[in-house]
């Protein structure tokens, strides 16, 4: 179950697993809260449980009743939650229900969350059998609060095949090098103000070099106004929303993420994937992608603009060392994110705690 079908990292996973687990081995059932965003239409038919814009509210409580009754009448086995608001949604939900295996996911670090929702996250994976973080360092923080190590499992996000394809490149041959962030922009942790300034240093250096954004929402007019006023109205490309990733990674020299908080981050994984270095800010579970010895591109402490404009430089003025960590990078991606090996990875959780389940009910 998934709060939205948006496109959004979770969304995405999310909407992997539902097409992708073994239809041999799982009949797979989808919920959502909210009904809404660009992914319902592949999908299809997906039971909405809505919350009434409240975890606590009297709609809350309904919506739960109905999902405990929704899980008995189709006898779920392994009710999995995908994010926040479904943590708290599904997983007393399960419970009331008796489903035998309840799986929450944090798929963040905690710290874009209130300490009141953090809290009351924490109290609901309690509750669960197991808890999915995509990043060791999404697990760290929850054992710290007191989450029993045992209950955590750590599985990256996984990259659908057509990833890893060669794309025909989606914007014109150029002679400029091009640095490419994609982001959606509607948060302020995504940073693209960082990015502007930081593609104002490489300008400086670099004036042909071209800047490039994927990514659309309820930001972008600030975010267009803040181009303007460092005077790279000409130099930055606003592409919107995009369904063509691996196709905008291909016009591309250096990706780029300048977020000041991550989970595991899937535009860092679709980048190597595209051959790509990438340079990032080291926050959460980028280290765990760009190392720090620089094989798979830079990771630069958080705020610090002057360095991530350098290294981003050196990368575009040496096409050897970007072709080198490009091809690291993206062997790393196929050994660790692929499509398979992440399938496999939960296929095998949800096989092996059920079979824990009944081993420790038949010795009751």
């Amino acid at each position: 179950m998934v709060n939205t079908l948006e496109t959004g990292g979770s969304e995405r996973q999310f909407a992997v697993l539902a097409e992708h687990l073994a239809p041999s081995r799982f009949d797979v059932h989808l919920g959502c809260v909210h009904r809404r965003g660009e992914m319902a239409d592949h999908l299809g038919e997906i039971p909405e449980f809505p919350l009434g814009g409240s975890l606590y509210g009297f709609q809350s409580l309904r919506a739960r009743l109905d999902l405990s009754r929704h899980l008995r009448k189709h006898q779920i086995q392994v009710a999995h939650g995908f994010d926040f608001y479904v943590n708290l949604t599904m997983i007393p939900a399960a419970r009331l229900a008796r489903v035998p295996i309840v799986i929450g996911s944090h798929r963040q670090l905690g710290d874009l969350m209130t300490p009141a929702q953090f809290r009351a996250q924490a109290t609901a994976f309690r509750w669960c059998d197991a808890v999915v973080c995509n990043s060791k360092a999404g697990g760290d923080r929850l054992a710290a609060d007191g989450i029993a190590r045992e209950k955590l499992f750590v599985i990256g996000n996984a990259l659908p095949a057509a990833a890893f394809e060669t794309a025909a490149p989606a914007l014109p041959p150029s002679r400029s090098p091009r640095v490419t962030m994609v982001a959606r922009m509607n948060a302020d942790y995504k940073n693209h103000a960082g990015f502007l300034r930081i593609a104002a240093e490489v300008n400086k250096r670099m004036p042909d070099a071209e800047f490039v954004l994927a990514g659309d929402g309820p930001m972008r007019a600030e975010i267009e106004q803040q181009a303007s006023a460092l005077g790279l109205s000409s130099r930055v490309v606003f592409l919107g929303d995009r369904r063509d990733i691996p196709a905008i990674l291909a016009s591309t020299d250096v990706a780029v993420l300048t977020s000041v908080s991550e989970g595991l981050s899937n535009v860092i994984i679709e980048a190597f994937a595209a051959n790509l270095p990438v340079v990032a800010y080291d926050v959460g579970g980028n280290s765990e992608l760009v190392d720090n010895a620089g094989q798979r591109g830079a990771l630069i402490p958080a705020g610090n603009e002057s360095e991530f404009a350098k290294a981003v430089i050196r990368l575009l003025s040496d096409p050897n060392l970007r072709a080198h960590q490009g091809s690291v990078a993206r062997q790393f991606a196929e050994q660790n994110f692929s499509l398979a090996r992440v399938l496999g990875q939960y296929e095998d959780l949800y096989v092996s705690l059920l079979d824990e389940k009944r081993q420790r009910r038949r010795k009751a």
